[in-house]
């Protein structure tokens, strides 16, 4: 077995350990602030390509809970080759189409108002060429100045560990999810990076470091807002924000527009999509 071979096999199964610690630490959080804890529990959806050979993926979707309006935690493993038309717009995919890749994707709509939606993605492709790539990021709903700066600072200590440019990443991260036809950002931010093809084992070090320090931003920003009042205003102003939410991701997100082209699975790939978007 070569080495990207190796790299494939630890990435994929690293990935699908972070879905379960996910899952679990989300599922806990939801049935502490539950009334009804037995009927809690993650839809899990396990589906394929069309050819099973060229792989799939596992969605866990949980709706409607007391913490979480809707949270899909998703892992894929996948590999076939681009269409024509696509792959001058993926790194070394440009002569034969050929691809693998291996990813997680989350994002978690709040029924609180008052606690903003959080999406967080590492992924590592691989065509004649391999990186590494994802973020972090947070849609609030209401504007709160002590919430950005813990977000950001957490980041920033996570790059900082990895010898990262958190100020590059910032920025990449501020422009990506940026709504042009509005003339606004989607959120707060966070960091977005792409195309991390030097040092496999530092990048791979930092996509743990940000997988696990999700979870830790995730906990801390739930409980210290879960039991903050609300009104059906402010879950109004909510379901107004979640309006713009989907037309990023429609509109812009590369993410769809690469799980479209690669074969992916169509509800796994639109789980992003909040409930009851709505617009003025």
């Amino acid at each position: 077995m070569n080495d990207i071979e190796i790299r494939k096999k630890i990435v994929d199964t690293w990935f699908t350990f972070l879905q379960s610690q996910i899952c679990e630490q989300f599922l806990s959080i939801e049935k502490k602030y539950s009334k009804n804890k037995k009927s809690i529990k993650f839809i899990k959806r396990i589906w394929n390509k069309d050819n099973n050979n060229e792989g799939g993926g596992l969605s866990l979707l949980l709706n409607d809970g007391s913490v979480f309006d809707k949270v899909g935690i998703n892992k894929s493993t996948v590999s076939g080759k681009f269409k024509k038309q696509f792959r001058s717009k993926i790194l070394g995919a440009e002569k034969n189409g050929l691809y693998w890749a291996s990813g997680i994707s989350v994002v978690a709509h709040m029924k609180n108002p008052n606690i903003p939606a959080l999406h967080f993605n590492t992924r590592f492709i691989v065509t004649s060429k391999s990186w590494f790539g994802g973020g972090m990021d947070a849609t609030p709903s209401f504007k709160d100045v002590h919430e950005k700066k813990f977000i950001h600072k957490k980041l920033k200590d996570i790059c900082f560990l990895n010898k990262k440019k958190y100020s590059k990443y910032k920025k990449w991260c501020d422009n990506y999810f940026f709504l042009p036809h509005r003339n606004e950002a989607r959120g707060i931010g966070g960091i977005f990076f792409d195309y991390e093809t030097k040092n496999w084992l530092n990048n791979f070090k930092f996509v743990r470091d940000l997988g696990i320090g999700f979870i830790d931003i995730s906990k801390n920003i739930i409980e210290r807002k879960i039991n903050l009042r609300w009104t059906s205003r402010d879950k109004d102003k909510q379901y107004i924000k979640r309006g713009t939410y989907v037309e990023f991701n429609l509109l812009y997100d590369r993410g769809t527009k690469f799980g479209l082209n690669s074969g992916g699975n169509i509800e796994s790939i639109l789980m992003s999509i909040p409930p009851k978007p709505k617009w003025n």
